[in-house]
């Protein structure tokens, strides 16, 4: 393929790709408005490994949504308040009210993930928190919550490109963290953390949505068509809400398709 051709060709999916973008995202506004009419409380809950692209989709589907009405939740990490505190407490405040759209950009699963493989929690914190996550959930869902739970993953690959280019790129730095060091190193661990996770919290009124995010924007945009699709609306197109099974799809109990 010549470098022309190649050039035009990239051109052409970059087109479409904004072009997708932009007719979702009006979905995603006709979905908002619903939910501000009918007094709905949304929770997404974005969760995955390093450099799988959480910022990147949370930035496309907050894009054009009303700012009063929407937020994203990325905390820190914990203080010493927070580390003798019930675990849930600091993100309590956070949770949705009537008529609000809250996207966790990770969330209480971090005890699950990076808590537990770099063993910032003890063995009866972390089989605690999985006995107790559920139940949780529940009591939000019960009080009229709904919660959606998305994990990006990306191969070992993919990871070692972005995480290199995340170490070279001066607009990229404030994207580094220790944890992004070890990311790779650890690979196999956070892959067992992950699956017992998914076997362990995903259920029929949470379940745990999977994401194959190696591909960016094929990643951004089926997320999205999987929201608009969970997110009742009589006023979308429900030919746009359609999801590529080969991207987004429920954890079945045999996740595989990356590792």
């Amino acid at each position: 393929m010549s470098k022309d051709t190649k050039k035009h060709r990239n051109r052409d999916e970059r087109a479409d790709y904004k072009s997708s973008l932009r007719s979702l995202q009006i979905e995603l506004v006709k979905v908002q408005k619903h939910i501000i009419k009918h007094g709905h409380k949304v929770l997404v809950i974005f969760e995955g490994r390093d450099a799988s692209g959480k910022d990147g989709a949370i930035k496309r589907i907050v894009q054009h949504l009303s700012p009063r009405e929407t937020r994203v939740v990325a905390l820190g990490k914990p203080s010493d308040k927070d580390r003798v505190s019930w675990y849930f407490q600091r993100y309590a405040p956070h949770l949705p009210a009537a008529q609000e759209l809250v996207l966790f950009n990770r969330s209480w699963y971090n005890r699950a993930g990076v808590e537990r493989v770099m063993g910032f929690c003890t063995d009866v914190e972390y089989e605690s928190f999985l006995n107790d996550v559920v139940p949780f959930e529940h009591m939000l869902i019960g009080a009229g919550i709904q919660i959606m739970k998305y994990y990006l993953d990306i191969s070992k690959k993919e990871q070692k490109k972005r995480l290199y280019d995340r170490r070279h790129d001066p607009l990229k730095q404030w994207k580094r963290s220790p944890i992004d060091e070890v990311a790779l190193k650890y690979w196999e661990q956070y892959t067992e953390a992950r699956d017992r996770m998914f076997t362990r919290t995903s259920n029929h009124l949470s379940p745990w949505i999977v994401v194959c995010a190696d591909d960016k924007r094929a990643a951004r945009l089926n997320v999205i068509r999987d929201l608009i699709a969970r997110l009742a609306c009589p006023e979308t197109n429900k030919h746009l809400a359609v999801p590529d099974l080969n991207v987004v799809f429920p954890y079945d109990g045999a996740h595989s398709r990356l590792d």
